[in-house]
């Protein structure tokens, strides 16, 4: 894996978890009685993006080294996700090395 691959599949990996981290423990503002006028009562009333951002950021990181390092084991290839059977590769009989 190189550095853009890594830096991609943290990106991606932070994105996911920051969107599972987002409404957590959110209140929206009817449920903290006040409604700012022009809003609407379903938006968000305690909203703190620098807090869940420190959140994502602790878990992603986590979960990048995790998948990361079992990228660069080499315990889970590509060829282990080829379920189809269109990556294998073909079959070469010694005739045809001896004659090609």
């Amino acid at each position: 894996m190189g550095i853009t691959s890594a830096i991609v599949l943290f990106a991606v990996i932070w994105f996911m978890v920051f969107f599972v981290v987002l409404p957590l423990g959110l209140k929206t503002q009817s449920e903290m009685g006040e409604v700012v006028p022009g809003t609407h009562g379903s938006a968000p009333g305690n909203l703190d993006i620098k807090h869940k951002a420190k959140i994502t950021s602790f878990w992603a990181i986590g979960i990048w080294i995790i998948i990361a390092g079992t990228i660069l084991s080499g315990l889970i290839t590509v060829r282990d996700l080829d379920w189809f059977h269109r990556m294998a590769t073909p079959e070469v009989s010694l005739a045809d090395e001896t004659n090609g």
